[in-house]
């Protein structure tokens, strides 16, 4: 008995040891979570801090820029040319249906847009190349074939809707016989050989190509500018920027210099020039119309899902009629025919991007006109109306510029030099000071900091592609085949030349709805506080453009659209 208790008395305390060295050991690790937690609490606070200085920092910078502009440029710039000749003041639609009615001539029609270029471009250096003389011959061939009565009103309008209107593009879309430089200056002596694919569909339509139009260096920044053919100026303000890399398209739109063109979008280069210059613009669903005959060409079937040539125009009524065309055997995708009853449309709406770092808060003008819209579809379309946070908006630059990654060790430094070698960028940067650079400073520094971002495959990169598909996700729930979104183009107006350096990440809102493959069309809103233009975009589910263009339609009717620039001294 006395063993078997002994063996009792040991065995409690084996146990009492046992579950001391236990909670001992749970306690440690206890503290060791403990611990961990408060260093990531730490670091968190030491990354909220760093971000906060930088974003001081930052707006400080803006406001200094902002300062010395207004300094260096004054208040606004010089003249521009009042639009005389009211032919310039007709959609395309409205000069195609006169011309085959005989109401006009095609070469009436030409001519007043190659006067009216000659007469701006001076000022705004919209025009790089033209075929005016040849634009005059085809326009001539145009009135022979109404004239001649083989083909009917109807038929014309049927299978050449577009005869005899005079078109522009960017020079970044192949146009034969045309430059074909995208702002690169290893390809200043590069013609086209054929048209693009969509110009080619716009040809074929009757469209006359016959002015090419400037971009930005390789086609990847917002402001026109590049080292063959200077920079273009905005028609409200030429002190002010036309956007990129469609922007000198945009600027000959609102000029009145062109009834309307194509440009192309990766990351807003439709968008973000025809909100600086007030027109509309488009662009599709991804694959819908193809990028045949652009350059850069996409390096990834990702990139090239990001990428589209749409319509600029400053009509609504234009935008259809030209996706149309140009998204050839796809058309029937988009279902451009059927009508859309915008009450039965579902309206949601952001009005900014919940505070992105480094991104430009969304200006008042821009924040009021959203609202009126929203309450026009409220009160006068009687459509459902609903405000959402979609809070991954906040990553959006993070997101585009992971998602832009690809497998391929291409890197913008062999973009710049047309992929003939690599451009050394440190020695770029100090020849650039004393002008003996052939690229532009955000060329260089493109080529610079490209490397030091997020990598292709890495788990930073893997992160920033999981949350593209949930925000996808999130879209895809929220649209379905009947919702809008409704969303800045842009957080501000036009800013002064060179602001987009200290400003770069703005471009964000156009951004990541190319990274989302979905359709959107840039509004103008009319004019805000400063005489410049301001609006909005409607964005839509995938191959739902036509609700897109339909918002278009209706905004347009409800505040006006396009407004001719004003005549200032």
């Amino acid at each position: 008995m006395r063993v078997r208790e002994k063996l009792k008395h040991k065995a409690k305390d084996f146990l009492r040891t046992l579950g001391a060295c236990g909670s001992g050991e749970l306690s440690h690790r206890k503290q060791m979570e403990a611990q961990t937690k408060l260093n990531l609490q730490e670091r968190r606070k030491a990354r909220s801090l760093v971000k906060t200085v930088i974003n001081v920092v930052h707006k400080f910078l803006v406001l200094l820029v902002r300062w010395l502009s207004r300094t260096v440029y004054g208040e606004h710039g010089k003249r521009m040319p009042p639009i005389t000749n009211l032919i310039l003041m007709e959609s395309a639609t409205s000069l195609a249906a006169k011309i085959r009615t005989r109401k006009l001539t095609s070469v009436e029609v030409t001519q007043a847009f190659i006067d009216r270029c000659k007469e701006i471009n001076p000022l705004l250096n919209c025009v790089v190349d033209q075929r005016f003389d040849e634009a005059l011959k085809d326009a001539e061939r145009a009135d022979k074939l109404v004239a001649s009565g083989t083909m009917s009103v109807e038929q014309l309008e049927r299978e050449k809707p577009f005869l005899g209107v005079p078109i522009s593009t960017k020079d970044c879309i192949r146009v034969q016989d045309l430059l074909h430089t995208s702002g690169i200056w290893n390809r200043r002596n590069i013609r086209g050989e054929k048209d693009a694919r969509a110009m080619e569909l716009m040809r074929r339509a009757g469209a006359i190509p016959f002015a090419l139009t400037n971009v930005s260096e390789c086609c990847m920044w917002w402001e026109s500018v590049n080292t063959i053919h200077g920079r273009s100026r905005n028609p409200y303000d030429t002190n002010r920027i036309v956007g990129g890399s469609s922007g000198g398209e945009g600027c000959l739109q609102a000029a009145a210099g062109s009834a309307f063109g194509l440009g192309s979008d990766i990351g807003g280069s439709i968008r973000m020039p025809a909100f600086f210059n007030g027109i509309f613009g488009h662009k599709p669903s991804k694959f819908v119309v193809s990028n045949d005959g652009q350059y850069p060409i996409a390096l990834s079937e990702e990139q090239n899902s990001f990428l589209g040539i749409g319509p600029m125009c400053r009509y609504a009524t234009d935008l259809k009629p030209m996706l149309r065309i140009i998204s050839d055997e796809n058309a029937s995708k988009l279902r451009l025919d059927e009508p859309v009853d915008l009450k039965q449309v579902k309206f949601f709406y952001q009005i900014n991007d919940g505070g992105a770092h480094l991104v430009s808060p969304v200006d008042m003008d821009i924040r009021d006109a959203m609202e009126k819209v929203m309450g026009h579809f409220r009160t006068t379309v009687k459509a459902e109306v609903k405000k959402v946070y979609l809070d991954k908006m906040r990553k959006s630059a993070p997101i585009w510029f992971a998602n832009m990654k690809t497998p391929s060790k291409v890197g913008f430094d062999a973009q710049l030099v047309n992929l003939e070698g690599k451009v050394n960028p440190w020695l770029e940067l100090a020849k650039w000071p004393f002008r003996m650079s052939n690229h532009t400073l955000i060329g260089i520094m493109t080529a610079l900091t490209e490397r030091a971002g997020v990598q292709y495959g890495t788990e930073q990169y893997q992160h920033c592609v999981q949350l593209k598909q949930q925000l996808l996700a999130e879209f895809t729930e929220m649209l379905g085949e009947n919702g809008v979104f409704i969303y800045p183009t842009h957080p501000t107006v036009a800013p002064y030349h060179n602001e987009p350096l200290i400003r770069a990440l703005n471009f964000s809102y156009t951004a990541i709805i190319n990274v989302l493959g979905l359709p959107a069309t840039a509004v103008p809103l009319g004019l805000g506080r400063e005489g410049l233009p301001i609006g909005l975009q409607v964005v839509g589910g995938v191959n739902q453009d036509r609700l897109c263009l339909a918002v278009a339609c209706e905004l347009e009717r409800a505040f006006g659209g396009w407004v001719a620039p004003e005549v200032k001294a």
